[in-house]
């Protein structure tokens, strides 16, 4: 899929963000890479390779790093927003200073913020005085750094409220490996990115205390319904939780050898606290702070969500996991309803 040169910012050189990089890049993009971090952005810079968040994917030589914030952000046609969802507000209050409402900005990054309980794609509408609401796009779908940037087929979802920014991410980002489908339901879109990454968590939580398959598919299956009844109820279109955002990312994240949310669950099944876990990884898993938006947008809507209950219990209440499986399994009996 051709389409013109563009100047493109990517804001985060974490393993996200490198993957686009070269993604891009690979598109006939100008790339330019932001790492806040002056010393880490000096050794990517000339070791072209992130060897801490993505070992074995090299950077070409015309993607530019830097830690120059200005370099990255001004004058540029598109804007990435590739960091941890808790810092998304600040970052952006910062980049609003270097006049960049023409350009068309993406959330990249998975999360509800904690306390405003805002999806960062209102985060940064926010953030940024003047920017028009429809030039502001999320990216999401089931998309493993470790693969993308190794040009391994994938499929992920373009949204914005104006169905031609979502196009124009779309044509921008598409190639013959990394396939854009387009939404114009953000909510629906952003939310299935955020909100998977708590029952990715549950699923770990399974493998961890040594449940099987059959207990797996239940998880993804029943927190489907959750990801469906939290999202309507915030205003998204259901079908769209059937969709990569919804389902697909859902699924890998559930899976995946390479989620973090997955390990952090894994991890405190086998009886680690989280902060022993979340002390020695490398990456963030976005799950955790998550899963206190999550448990405080249900309780504000009244909705009912059992697994991101028993997860929130077990993270933050220092609940048994093993006493939060029989707790999901013995709850009063139901009939089966979607949504």
């Amino acid at each position: 899929m051709k389409t013109d040169k563009k100047h493109i910012g990517i804001l985060g050189a974490g393993s996200w963000g490198s993957a686009l990089a070269v993604l891009l890049n690979r598109n006939g993009h100008d790339v330019c890479l932001w790492e806040f971090d002056r010393q880490r952005s000096a050794k990517l810079a000339e070791a072209r390779e992130d060897s801490d968040f993505l070992p074995g994917v090299r950077l070409p030589e015309d993607i530019a790093v830097t830690s120059d914030l200005s370099r990255a952000a001004g004058g540029k046609d598109m804007l990435l927003f590739v960091v941890p969802s808790h810092v998304v507000r600040s970052l952006a209050g910062k980049v609003a200073q270097y006049n960049i409402q023409g350009a068309t900005v993406v959330s990249c990054s998975k999360g509800i913020e904690n306390k405003s309980l805002m999806r960062l794609s209102q985060v940064l509408h926010e953030s940024i005085p003047g920017i028009d609401e429809e030039h502001i796009a999320v990216l999401s779908g089931p998309s493993h750094a470790e693969e993308v940037g190794r040009g391994i087929p994938t499929a992920v979802v373009a949204a914005s409220i104006s169905e031609k920014t979502a196009c124009t991410v779309q044509s921008v980002c598409m190639n013959e490996v990394f396939r854009v489908y387009t939404s114009t339901d953000i909510i629906g879109v952003e939310l299935g990115g955020a909100l998977k990454n708590v029952i990715a968590i549950a699923a770990g939580i399974s493998d961890g205390v040594g449940c099987g398959d059959n207990t797996k598919a239940a998880l993804i299956n029943r927190g489907m319904v959750e990801l469906t009844r939290l999202g309507t109820a915030m205003g998204a279109d259901p079908m769209t939780f059937a969709g990569l955002s919804g389902m697909g990312d859902l699924i890998v994240t559930c899976t995946s050898r390479h989620s973090r949310n997955r390990y952090v669950g894994e991890q405190i099944g086998r009886g680690k606290s989280l902060s022993e876990i979340l002390e020695k990884m490398v990456m963030i898993a976005e799950g955790v702070k998550t899963t206190q938006s999550v448990h405080d947008l249900s309780e504000r809507l009244g909705v009912d969500t059992p697994i991101s209950r028993q997860v929130f219990e077990v993270l933050f209440d220092g609940k048994n996991p093993g006493c939060a499986v029989k707790d999901l399994m013995t709850r009063d009996p139901k009939q089966e309803t979607w949504g």
